[in-house]
């Protein structure tokens, strides 16, 4: 499957992203109040590879992340997560850590694992993947305490 590189409905237009949203991107969500988002580069070359995002809540903090497919399998989202996921722990009003995904994102959940998280559980019908399915999907959640 190739999708249209363009949608249209009646008050909006679907496109793929260009260089030049980045500033509208930024100013209207990416530094958003209550998550912190991180663009993953590559340090040789400041590449971008993905981001990864807090999202505090009180006492604990969620993380998501998302990384371009070339870069699978070479541990950087691990590095990544067990980084923030350390120096959130360090913080003296945080104590949980947790993240999600989707029970076939076997990847995923690797990548939590290798962090040092832990399997909690499955949260039923948690999260839609309108990419996967039309229906609630359901999760694991993973997270790492003090």
């Amino acid at each position: 499957m190739k999708p249209l590189e363009r949608f249209e409905t009646e008050r909006l237009v679907l496109r793929i992203p260009r260089t030049d949203d980045a500033p509208a991107i930024f100013a209207a969500y990416a530094q958003d109040g209550n998550a912190y988002s991180y663009a993953i580069a590559l340090k040789d070359s400041e590449a971008v590879i993905g981001m990864i995002a807090l999202h505090p809540d009180d006492f604990k903090v969620g993380l998501g992340y998302v990384l371009a497919h070339p870069h699978w399998g070479k541990g950087y989202m691990t590095e990544a997560v067990r980084v923030l996921a350390n120096w959130l722990l360090e913080q003296p009003e945080i104590y949980r850590v947790f993240a999600v995904c989707d029970m076939e994102n076997f990847a995923s959940a690797r990548v939590m694992e290798k962090a040092g998280m832990i399997r909690e559980g499955i949260l039923l019908r948690n999260s839609m993947h309108p990419n996967v399915s039309n229906e609630p999907r359901d999760s694991y959640i993973y997270s790492i305490v003090k």
